[in-house]
């Protein structure tokens, strides 16, 4: 039997503790107590959305498998939500929203993605993501100097934005939106990633083709789109070292843009939050929230 441990008056089994997950040598054990240790920074950027598993069992190294359902097993004291799933269907999913549903999560080796919207008010964008992916072989540099640009274009339309790492090789950008709905978020995020595509000669691609990608970097808007979901923030992510999409300061951003490395993973997080706390904690502040410019 796997030894059972008491979190916040929910009784778990954890299993596999010792069990090596990447190859640096990070084990489940270390994973579930970063998630432990950060849960207060972490949670409140779950709470209320539905969760997509992206769960990788036998490690970073091992096969990968996305799941909206929700898992076999799932105490009863997890909160399920339905939700839509097309505009004829509906699903139920997994809402992690206290200690107990987090770790319960993080004994299954997953990545935490979640929509722009919360399961009570669905297709309904709270916020706005753009996802800056470097093709080989721009780097997380030119990311830096993309997201300086829409930061600056954002603020022209009374949105402020917020970065992280995607903890992968790019960024992601956050701005806080009052409730719109998914579709006029996804048709605004596009309108932006071509504007910058054509101020930015060179430098930027909105669009899908792949073969337009070598040396420039994309902006992927259609995370907006709302079936889509991204990387939460703080999640530790199936990569090759165990990685978290970690918020920065615009500060860092800039030294990013001259060549500073932006990669933080499970052991350095829990010192960071020390230090700056949540730095995307604003985004979760309804009194920095705004409309959407019009079209």
């Amino acid at each position: 039997m796997p030894p059972m441990t008491n979190v916040a008056g929910r009784r778990l089994a954890l299993s596999n503790l010792d069990k090596v997950l990447y190859p640096d040598g990070t084990t489940k054990g270390e994973l579930i107590h970063y998630y432990a240790t950060c849960a207060d920074a972490l949670l409140p950027h779950l709470t209320g959305r539905p969760v997509s598993f992206l769960r990788y069992p036998d490690g970073s190294t091992g096969e990968a498998f996305f799941s909206k359902n929700v898992p076999p097993g799932t105490p009863e004291w997890v909160t399920v939500a339905e939700v839509p799933r097309s505009s004829r269907s509906t699903g139920r999913q997994v809402v992690i929203d206290d200690l107990p549903a987090l770790i319960w999560a993080a004994n299954l080796v997953t990545e935490l993605h979640v929509p722009q919207w919360r399961h009570e008010n669905p297709a309904q964008a709270d916020r706005l993501v753009l996802d800056l992916d470097p093709g080989a072989p721009a780097t997380v540099a030119e990311c830096c100097a993309v997201a300086e640009w829409l930061r600056e274009r954002l603020a022209e339309d009374g949105l402020e934005a917020w970065p992280k790492t995607s903890g992968g090789k790019g960024l992601h950008l956050m701005a806080a939106l009052r409730p719109t709905p998914s579709d006029e978020v996804s048709r605004y995020a596009k309108r932006l990633a071509a504007h910058a595509e054509r101020e930015l000669d060179g430098l930027a691609v909105h669009r899908m083709d792949r073969s337009l990608r070598p040396g420039r970097v994309f902006i992927d808007h259609s995370q907006n789109n709302a079936a889509k979901t991204t990387a939460a923030p703080y999640t530790a992510r199936a990569a090759p070292t165990p990685s978290v999409s970690t918020p920065l300061t615009w500060e860092e951003v800039a030294a990013g843009r001259t060549g500073r490395p932006l990669r933080f993973d499970v052991h350095a997080l829990p010192g960071r939050i020390a230090e700056h706390g949540d730095l995307l904690a604003p985004l979760l502040d309804a009194a920095r929230a705004h409309r959407l410019p019009g079209p």
